[in-house]
């Protein structure tokens, strides 16, 4: 049993008091886990656009103050009653998409489960997060929202879902931990790597031999490219109008990168991508958040079975478009939300 078991804990964390205006670095109070939470002491954080979408203002169910984040991993301090797959000591990641598989529960409504909350500043309760919170140095998380890790032979990570499991509580069994798994590259599981890896694994199931272009050449536009290489597709595009990330996406995978900015005037890019790529692609994947852009993505997507897959997050009241022709010769127009939800890995 750790010193601070049951006891509200103080610590620091970046809380946003309101959109728009810079975080600031608080001594917060965070309470003991309630029935089902987890009490973690996170030891790395990532940034993720959400984060800065959300405290921009651009998120229209944006709740403050709160604290940010949940890209992160830690380990745990506590456990609430009914806990039985968590105890103290054990590495995790924070989920911002439940696993149990059976309940509808709102991670995005700033509260725990229950609707209370865990977090306390100057005599404020401050809004959860996406159900993480991680800019915190302690948070409290749901235990159908958190995942243990495992390393096995330093294999890149690998999204494995429910499937042929009979509950959460195999699955969680079937992921075990090893202290020295990186948790440092670890928390990048909790968002950006798994959201494109899983993109191409679970929502598009890319298969091998396949033509893929992906938009986007961030974080999670490479790990799209890395899941496509994963599974054999043939020929991967990068695109973006920063070429300085090139080399990084051909390390990762991309057969090539093309810059939009380098297409003739008055030839759109998409319409350059078709006539270069034979006809477009089997698979195209938007991962900026530009309306521009997922529709250049679904425009250079194979005519007759081309798939595009949007992973970007637009500005709120932003809408899509497109000709309707688009659609009714055969290509597919789908989103996908942390790689299709599939949050078990084997790193």
């Amino acid at each position: 049993m750790s010193e601070t078991e049951g006891k509200v804990i103080t610590c620091k964390a970046a809380v946003a008091w309101e959109a728009k205006a810079p975080l600031k670095i608080e001594t917060v109070e965070v309470a003991p886990p309630q029935a089902h939470e987890v009490r973690i002491k996170i030891l790395y954080t990532a940034l993720c656009h959400t984060d800065t979408y959300t405290l921009d203002g651009h998120d229209p169910e944006g709740l403050f103050p709160v604290i940010l984040g949940h890209e992160g991993a830690g380990v745990v301090e506590s456990v609430g009653e009914g806990v039985t797959e968590f105890k103290p000591g054990d590495h995790v990641i924070p989920l911002y998409v439940p696993q149990c598989k059976e309940c509808d529960i709102p991670q995005g409504n700033g509260t725990m489960p229950n609707g209370t909350k865990r977090f306390k500043c100057q005599g404020k309760e401050l809004h959860h997060f996406m159900g993480c919170s991680t800019f915190s140095e302690y948070t409290v998380v749901a235990d159908i929202s958190l995942c243990k890790v495992s390393f096995i032979f330093g294999l890149l990570p690998v999204p494995i879902t429910l499937c042929g499991l009979s509950s959460f509580d195999d699955a969680i069994k079937m992921v075990r931990i090893n202290p020295d798994a990186p948790l440092d590259k670890v928390c990048l599981l909790g968002c950006g790597i798994s959201t494109g890896y899983g993109a191409v694994i679970n929502t598009c199931k890319v298969e091998p031999g396949s033509t893929v272009a992906v938009w986007g050449l961030g974080a999670v536009g490479l790990a799209v490219i890395m899941g496509a290489k994963a599974v054999g597709a043939k020929r991967i595009v990068g695109i973006d109008i920063v070429e300085s990330k090139y080399d990084k996406a051909r390390q990762f995978g991309a057969t090539e990168c093309v810059n939009p900015k380098s297409v003739p005037e008055g030839q759109s890019i998409q319409a350059w991508l078709v006539e270069k790529f034979d006809g477009g692609f089997d698979y195209t994947f938007e991962c900026i958040g530009s309306v521009q852009t997922m529709r250049q993505a679904l425009e250079a997507a194979h005519k007759g079975w081309g798939v595009s897959c949007i992973i970007g997050v637009a500005g709120a009241g932003q809408e899509i478009s497109t000709r309707p022709f688009q659609l009714v010769t055969g290509r597919t127009w789908k989103g996908s939300a942390f790689g299709g939800a599939a949050a078990f890995f084997v790193i």
